[in-house]
């Protein structure tokens, strides 16, 4: 691999419950049904597109926002995922550019980034509204490979995610794609997604991976 690519709530970051509860309160505002079973049968990392289909009028997507907004910031802090911290020092120590591609804003992630500092740790970060597209089109993982000068070869990558839309977006683009299994997601919707592999956590994946990964690094020995 050339460069490890991540998509952030779910993936490296505990978010999945603040981001439900969040949803909780916006959908009580609205007077709309929401329960967990919605949740999932909704979601899209393109929050738009999510709201339509739980209900709200394309007149109201921005003041839902703005409601989403103030009740994701009144106190729903989140934590990395056990031994993500010592799965990215491990890749980056080995020499992987590493890059974050992820459907929510910079206003959001950016805070979350400095405080579990993390802030320097990725080479490339594509935000949600860096582009007016959003997963599973292909831009934000295009506008991140050619960043790190990678358009032309992304095979040699990995796209770490959680949710079927990150795998699609994968596959659209050409990338290696690794589901994560989380509250969002299971085996065998990634797979059909189109994931090249599965893994039930990042620290997991690392730990299953690294040696083959380091290994293709390595410069092979000539024949005698």
């Amino acid at each position: 691999m050339d460069a490890i690519l991540f998509d952030w709530d779910g993936t490296l970051v505990d978010t999945l419950g603040a981001l439900y509860r969040a949803n909780v309160e916006v959908m009580a505002a609205f007077d709309l049904p929401f329960d967990d079973e919605l949740y999932r049968l909704h979601f899209t990392p393109d929050w738009r597109l999510m709201y339509r289909r739980l209900g709200v009028p394309d007149d109201r997507l921005a003041e839902a926002n703005t409601h989403w907004l103030r009740a994701y910031e009144n106190g729903y802090e989140s934590e990395l995922f056990p031994g993500v911290a010592d799965a990215l020092d491990r890749l980056a120590v080995a020499g992987w550019p590493l890059g974050l591609v992820t459907a929510g804003h910079r206003s959001v992630v950016g805070p979350q980034l400095e405080r579990l500092g993390l802030a320097d740790r990725f080479a490339v970060t594509v935000f949600g509204d860096d582009l007016p597209v959003h997963k599973p089109d292909p831009a934000p993982l295009r506008m991140a490979l050619e960043t790190l000068g990678l358009a032309e070869r992304p095979g040699a990558t990995a796209y770490v995610g959680d949710v079927p839309d990150d795998m699609i977006m994968a596959r659209r683009v050409g990338v290696h794609g690794v589901g994560i299994v989380s509250a969002l997601s299971e085996p065998a919707t990634l797979t059909r997604a189109g994931a090249d592999e599965i893994a039930i956590s990042v620290a997991e994946w690392v730990d299953r991976a690294f040696g083959i990964m380091l290994a293709d690094r390595m410069p092979h020995a000539p024949a005698v």
